[in-house]
């Protein structure tokens, strides 16, 4: 039962997308080393129609009200809502399996002025003040440890049934005082504790029961979440139905579509069901006997986490819009509303008409329009469009709004401040006088801050004593790198009249974690839109504009900005690339080793990270691995939780834990997280270099990693270099053609369909 960083690996059937949550967004392994449970022939986590890749050129789709008996549904389908509705046990109603009907924005409920739960993260011990400045280096707040008593009930169910008792204190953990009970009531719970695997569950039932059959209704349950948390961590908040029955089969399930109906019916599952509208090409349905038009209907199958994160912040999106006040003008202004105790600030239409005629470039000055003008817009640009959200966020801060920037990594913040510091315009801008709340905000970020770091407290303007973010204005870089709960719990937390601008590269990876919020908002066309025309300079900047289109083209790079290196094998790809590290990067272009960034596919393989990190290891700093396999002046990267990957250096390391510089701020991880928490980091997967740029970037593409590339991946790897890219190409005509055919791994979300149905109510 094993809980490294790794475990997240092997997802339903072992997918090869190099996303997974689990350890910061890259715990996938490529193909031909992926684990997986023997005898698994599905992958719950690709299999089935996803949400589709591109940004708003399907039309959306709507969930619906629970469909009433013998409409619209046939076959599998018709017999799936049978199951469901009928609830023949009595244990639930109908209504908790389907979502009601899509309704206006309720009004707002009175909050608390603690910040949404989960939002705030607790420091490794000893980390100091500043630690999880940036909101990345912060620890989990950690469930309370059981009791010795409870272990130990736990260590002997373990050990009657002849599994290992090592992990009877984290089982324990997992469940609480009454685990040993749980247990013996029903052993495929273990399935429930992060790194069991389910062929390890039914080792342990057989041990435990007299008779453990597959098509135990317990071991059905279990495997039905089990499958679909392993989804999570491929992105997808949701499966359809045929995706999870064959996934299901593929573990031995017999008859797997009935257990699964049955599973429904107990409610171990909640079901949805979308309406999905057809396409301008497709012909236009008949109408039925009552004479109305029958729609294509899909199910969908998902676990009440991410539904109510879903659910949630497509509501929340919808009150922003629906509560927004278009901007006065001069005559219709009440300068009493713009006073401190105002829930939002405002300026009058000439003002931001003003601003957008002095913004620095065409795109600026549209995004600044668009902003004054509706309570959610989306941008989307390469890295140097980055400047057109500062400009927004630095004119909204000299007329006096409330005006912040919220970036995805620590680097992306220090990078978006001097944006600001370049764009401010006026007096309150440059003095940062936009600012309210506790104090919290750096003078020096000129209110660029990040999401984990705002939402927790520790950066920005505070709250409010209702509990709401005392801003007027919010621009989110990164936006494609907000996964649904984190994009749910900032929703949550505006105020309502506020502006809130998406902001982001669609071109590049989505989130760690599960969700596609960006391309869902852009699909649904809910709001306004402004594409930036400000392209990215140099060689760097045409490769990465080309792959973005599906071409993997050569560029003129006089300066040695891109060099591609051929190799034979992922022996020669591991040689070469240390020796780019190491020697060629720092002679040719003056780049230190510590400057530059090893990009892989994922961590498995033979040039997967963990075997670029040992070799760069031996090479750049060597040694015995004194503390817990580390040394100090190792490169590491600190997984504080899944979907958080945060660059760091050991330092030291002793009884209190191993120590860490992570931007400036002193991590310390106890001895017994280290092995789930820390990696060396010489060599990341492409999720964890998100949001982040370094002055070099060699990424490394082995001849078998087809299977985890995309146009998403090349895109985000490539562009993680500011001055030099070096690509070890190993993979031959392949990677041209995953470009060009695989434009990024599909994702299940109702996101859409959510937000469609909002805009229709």
């Amino acid at each position: 039962m094993n809980d490294a960083p790794e475990a997240a690996e092997t997802a339903a059937g072992g997918g090869t997308e190099p996303g997974a949550a689990g350890d910061g967004g890259g715990g996938a392994e490529t193909g031909a080393s992926a684990g997986s449970d023997a005898g698994t022939g599905a992958d719950a986590s690709t299999a089935g129609g996803g949400s589709g890749e591109g940004g708003g050129e399907e039309r959306p789709r709507r969930a619906a009200a629970a469909v009433e008996s013998g409409t619209a549904l046939t076959g599998k389908a018709a017999e799936l809502l049978a199951a469901v509705r009928a609830v023949e046990r009595g244990e639930r109603d109908a209504a908790a399996f389907f979502p009601a009907p899509a309704r206006a924005p309720r009004p707002r409920p009175v909050r608390s002025a603690e910040p949404p739960a989960g939002a705030g993260t607790a420091p490794e011990a000893g980390a100091g003040p500043g630690a999880g400045a940036g909101g990345e280096q912060g620890e989990p707040v950690r469930p309370r440890e059981p009791s010795a008593e409870a272990v130990a009930a736990v260590r002997q169910v373990l050990a009657g049934a002849g599994a290992p008792e090592d992990p009877a204190a984290r089982v324990a953990g997992q469940f609480g005082e009454g685990a040993a009970e749980l247990l013996r009531a029903d052993p495929w719970q273990l399935l429930a504790v992060p790194g069991v695997r389910p062929s390890q569950a039914d080792e342990f039932a057989r041990g435990l029961l007299e008779s453990a059959e597959p098509g135990d209704e317990r071991r059905v349950e279990a495997l039905v979440g089990w499958l679909l948390a392993q989804a999570a961590l491929r992105g997808h908040t949701a499966l359809e139905f045929p995706a999870l029955a064959q996934a299901l089969s593929g573990y031995g399930v017999p008859d797997a579509e009935e257990a699964l109906r049955e599973a429904a019916a107990r409610g171990g599952v909640l079901v949805f069901e979308e309406r999905e509208e057809p396409s301008a090409a497709a012909p236009v349905p008949e109408g039925g006997e009552d004479g109305e038009e029958e729609v294509p209907v899909r199910l969908l199958l998902g676990l009440e986490r991410y539904a109510m994160a879903e659910e949630g912040l497509a509501d929340g999106l919808s009150r922003l819009v629906s509560t927004f006040t278009p901007p006065p003008g001069p005559a219709e202004e009440d300068a009493g509303a713009q006073g401190e105790d105002a829930a939002v600030r405002v300026a009058d239409a000439g003002a931001w008409e003003a601003a957008a005629a002095a913004a620095p470039s065409p795109s600026a000055a549209e995004l600044i329009r668009a902003a004054a003008g509706s309570g959610l817009v989306l941008h989307s640009g390469g890295e140097a469009a980055r400047a057109e959200p500062a400009a927004l966020v630095a004119a909204a801060r000299a007329l006096g709004l409330r005006a912040y920037a919220a970036a995805h990594t620590d680097d992306g913040r220090a990078r978006l401040a001097g944006l600001l510091a370049a764009a401010a315009t006026g007096p309150e801008a440059a003095a940062g006088e936009g600012r309210s709340g506790p104090g919290a905000e750096d003078p020096a970020s000129g209110g660029a801050v990040t999401v984990r770091g705002l939402l927790a407290g520790r950066e920005g303007p505070g709250r409010d004593p209702d509990g709401l973010l005392a801003v007027d204005v919010l621009a989110v870089l990164d936006a494609p790198q907000l996964d649904t709960e984190a994009a749910a719990a900032l929703v949550e937390a505006l105020p309502d009249g506020v502006r809130l601008v998406l902001s982001g590269d669609p071109g590049l990876l989505e989130s760690a974690g599960p969700g596609r919020v960006y391309a869902d908002v852009a699909a649904a066309r809910v709001c306004p839109r402004v594409t930036s025309r400000t392209p990215d300079p140099g060689p760097i900047g045409e490769l990465v504009s080309g792959v973005g289109a599906g071409e993997l083209q050569a560029v003129a790079a006089p300066g040695k900005e891109v060099v591609i290196v051929p190799v034979q094998d992922p022996g020669e790809a591991v040689h070469r690339t240390v020796q780019l590290v190491a020697d060629s990067v720092p002679r040719a272009l003056g780049v230190p080793a510590a400057d530059t960034q090893v990009i892989a596919v994922g961590h498995g393989g033979a040039a997967g990270t963990r075997v670029l990190n040992a070799a760069l290891k031996e090479r750049l700093n060597p040694g015995p691995g004194a503390f817990g396999g580390f040394d100090a002046g190792d490169r590491v990267v600190y997984v504080p939780a899944p979907g958080t990957a945060v660059p760091g250096l050991v330092t030291s390391g002793d009884d209190a834990g191993l120590h860490l510089d992570c931007g400036g701020t002193t991590v310390v991880v106890r001895p017994d997280r280290v092995a789930e928490a820390v990696r060396h980091g010489w060599a990341l997967t492409a999720h964890q270099a998100a949001g982040r740029r370094w002055p070099a970037a060699v990424v490394v593409v082995p001849g078998d990693a087809e299977a985890a590339l995309s146009r998403a991946w090349a895109y985000t790897a490539f562009s993680r270099g500011e001055r030099h890219l070096s690509v070890v190409h190993g993979a031959g005509p392949v990677l041209a053609r995953r470009l060009a055919e695989v434009p990024a791994p599909r994702r299940t979300t109702r996101l859409r369909g959510l937000l469609g149905a909002q805009t229709r109510a």
